[in-house]
């Protein structure tokens, strides 16, 4: 691989295993530098091992350092984000890939799950953009890397189970639709300082797969596909997201499973009516019922054969 991110900064959470380790190799394979933040933790949260975040930064030698605290609170993602500053010189990449499960159904399961995965899922990833967003300003105004300024990059790992549902990931789902508004949001906010902002949704075996239920035949079938596709894929888009290519491709939602990588529609009306005040539910049935769309899980509309 060439080394199209020579001499720009990565900061990963979640970096220390799975999918997000495979982003932080395939970036610092691109010549970036990269901290990983990781705290190791179980994928329901609980527990801690600094372990995992040293031990993927000491397999990339140079130019790799490990953040070991959680990200889920300002004051972790403002030390991380100084730490890429302080050893590094700027920050030029954030990729939010850090997450927890907590799934239940939604008749059953308890707010502090709820609350927990949200914080871990969502509300890090905020409090890194938070942290590093103004960094990445100043950089702009200083032209960082050339001018017209044109390194800095934001990569959010959402999931299908966002866009479409899933049983029983009521706050996976939550969190996740969620990162998909603060992309959208960033891509804005940050569209004058050069700065782009895009959503990924990975398909690779991870512990996130190894732990689903199927519910249906269906979902037994997108279980055992998943299982074989690698993370490497998912890496590959992320370095192309942050490189020079990709400088004009803003507020975007992707997907890559092995060798396919899509692009997902985004919410705009597809129809429209104006009220009639009486028979309005028939007025829907005609002009709006037409474009429904029917409840069907993530797992279930990816059970075809990957390609790898």
């Amino acid at each position: 691989m060439t080394e199209t991110l020579a001499g720009r900064v990565a900061l990963v959470t979640g970096g220390g295993r799975g999918i997000g380790r495979a982003i932080a190799e395939a970036l610092h394979a691109a010549g970036a530098a990269v901290v990983i933040a990781d705290n190791g933790t179980s994928i329901d949260g609980t527990g801690a091992d600094a372990s995992v975040a040293q031990g993927a930064a000491s397999a990339l030698g140079a130019r790799a350092v490990p953040f070991t605290e959680s990200v889920a609170s300002p004051s972790a993602a403002r030390a991380a984000v100084d730490l890429a500053v302080r050893r590094f010189g700027g920050i030029d990449i954030v990729v939010n890939a850090a997450a927890i499960l907590r799934d239940g159904f939604i008749f059953k399961t308890e707010a502090e799950n709820w609350d927990a995965v949200l914080r871990t899922n969502l509300s890090a990833a905020f409090h890194v953009l938070a942290a590093a967003t103004p960094v990445m300003r100043d950089q702009a105004k200083a032209n960082r890397g050339g001018t017209p300024y044109a390194w800095g990059r934001i990569v959010n790992i959402v999931s299908t189970a966002g866009l479409y549902g899933n049983y029983g990931q009521a706050a996976y789902a939550s969190a996740k639709a969620g990162l998909v508004g603060l992309t959208r949001v960033a891509a804005l906010d940050m569209a004058r300082s050069g700065v782009t902002a895009n959503a990924v949704a990975p398909f690779a075996a991870t512990r996130v797969t190894e732990t689903i239920k199927p519910a249906n035949p269906a979902q037994a079938t997108y279980k055992e596909r998943a299982l074989k596709v690698p993370a490497r894929a998912v890496g590959e888009l992320v370095a192309w997201l942050a490189g020079p290519e990709a400088k004009d491709v803003t507020g975007q939602i992707f997907g890559v499973r092995g060798r396919e990588v899509f692009l997902f529609s985004q919410p705009r009306p597809v129809a429209r009516l104006v009220n009639p005040g009486d028979g309005l539910g028939a007025a829907i049935a005609s002009a709006l019922k037409p474009h429904f769309t029917g409840p069907e899980t993530d797992l279930e509309a990816f059970s075809g054969e990957p390609i790898v």
